[in-house]
């Protein structure tokens, strides 16, 4: 049935007119449900030496993944408002979770992370931390509402017992009167042990009718008002406390880690020097991958993808000099919407592949492939790309690692040291590995 379900879905963005373009698109069909190019095509990677297995099918608009242990996967479905297991490549009956939604666009069940040792190793409860958006009424939206109410983004913490996420602990709320977009959530846990949200500026528009502009310093607006824990990347204690001051002294902006960012769906820390670093998508162009450092301003509202010649950076909100802007390590022109940056921190794909840093999309379902330089401050790029800048979609292929995925929500490496892809458009886990 639930087979039957997502091909149904599939198969209607396939006879539309036209695929939308997620975070990247006109506003005309920002707030509808996107649907990425599946076009029947079989994932493949260009390295020879290594190969695409399906690990699992069947699930409906898989957003985010968390490995609980070896061949045991926790999957997030982003219109359902549910948590799936996975074991073995099969999802398991009955869900861990299951919590009322709104999930027009980029709303409904986004984020999952794990923290703990696994069940061989200890046997207390895991600690799940989960982000959604919340529905007003007790059943998920469909999706199709302009008007579609939400009752905020939340954070919560959750017991991973018999088979079920229990006794859910309140870390964030964030405000409900924002717009279909830009919710971010792509949690991670840092080397610190503490908990970093990607959440975006909360799509609020002049000319939109059902939502106001939405203007604060986080998104480099002066006299906008202050930060509002939109725009930016959070971060908490794992029992939800504000750990970090970058910004100032008061609530939420003591939770910032970083500012100006229009949306993000990924972030990842690099194994060797503890670096953050993230992907963010712009608004019909200018996606960008980021190395991010403590009070790092990314720019938007006044500036996406790498900033014009002489452009002044007075121009933007410094927080009395706490926040410090640089250029993308790397940005495209046309718009691919960059979700997953990804640390190899494995050598089982080749030792050539080692600690490099792996981007995903999700328009084209592709992969791509960047090694660092010695400082692991930017990116090696050689051809078109020195600049690094892909100016066209030729341009972007020279780092094309691996395509025909149908749209790539999220990516992690498994306790094997493989990397496993997450499939938004064709419900499904695979992974890539040596022949």
């Amino acid at each position: 049935m639930r087979i039957f379900v997502i091909m149904l879905s599939l198969l209607t963005a396939l006879i539309s007119s036209s695929f939308l373009l997620a975070d990247n698109a006109a506003r005309a069909t920002l707030d509808n449900q996107f649907y990425p190019e599946i076009a029947g095509d079989i994932p493949t990677v260009n390295d020879t030496n290594l190969k695409v297995e399906t690990v699992a099918q069947g699930l409906e608009f898989p957003a985010s993944m968390a490995f609980l242990g070896q061949n045991d996967i926790l999957v997030t479905e982003k219109n359902n408002g549910t948590v799936q297991r996975v074991i073995n490549g099969t999802i398991q009956d009955d869900p861990l979770l299951d919590v009322s939604v709104a999930n027009r666009a980029e709303r409904g069940m986004l984020g999952i992370a794990v923290w703990g040792k696994s069940k061989d190793r200890d046997e207390s409860p895991r600690e799940v931390y989960i982000y959604f958006t919340k529905s007003v009424n007790d059943t998920d939206s469909d999706g199709t509402q302009r008007g579609e109410k939400s009752g905020g983004n939340y954070l919560f913490k959750y017991q991973l017992m018999e088979d079920k996420l229990v006794n859910p602990v309140l870390l964030l709320n964030l405000s409900r009167n924002k717009g279909f977009a830009h919710n971010g959530g792509a949690i991670i846990f840092g080397p610190d042990k503490n908990l970093y949200i990607p959440v975006g500026d909360a799509d609020g528009y002049s000319n939109s009718t059902n939502f106001p502009e939405h203007n604060t310093e986080a998104q480099n607006i002066f006299g906008g008002g202050p930060p509002d824990s939109t725009g930016g990347i959070l971060t908490l204690a794992s029992d939800g406390r504000p750990y970090a001051n970058i910004l100032g002294s008061s609530d939420p902006t003591s939770k910032y880690y970083a500012y100006g960012i229009r949306n993000s769906f990924g972030l990842d820390f690099d194994p060797v020097t503890g670096n953050l670093w993230d992907t963010e998508n712009g608004e019909s162009s200018g996606d960008e991958i980021n190395l991010v450092k403590p009070g790092f301003n990314s720019g938007w509202k006044k500036i996406q993808g790498k900033a014009p010649t002489g452009f002044n950076t007075s121009q933007l909100v410094d927080f009395d000099g706490k926040g410090k802007y640089s250029d993308p390590e790397f940005s495209w022109v046309q718009t691919v919407g960059p979700t997953k940056v990804k640390f190899l921190n494995s050598d089982k794909l080749g030792e050539k592949y080692k600690n490099d840093i792996f981007t995903s999309d999700i328009i084209h379902g592709r992969i791509y492939h960047f090694e660092l330089n010695e400082k692991r401050d930017s990116l090696i790029l050689s051809g078109n790309l020195t600049d690094k800048v892909a100016d066209t979609d030729k341009e972007a292929n020279e780092a094309v690692f691996g395509s025909g995925f149908g749209g790539i929500t999220d990516m992690d490496i498994g306790p094997d040291g493989l990397l496993y892809i997450l499939s938004f458009g064709k419900g499904a886990i695979y992974k890539i590995g040596p022949k």
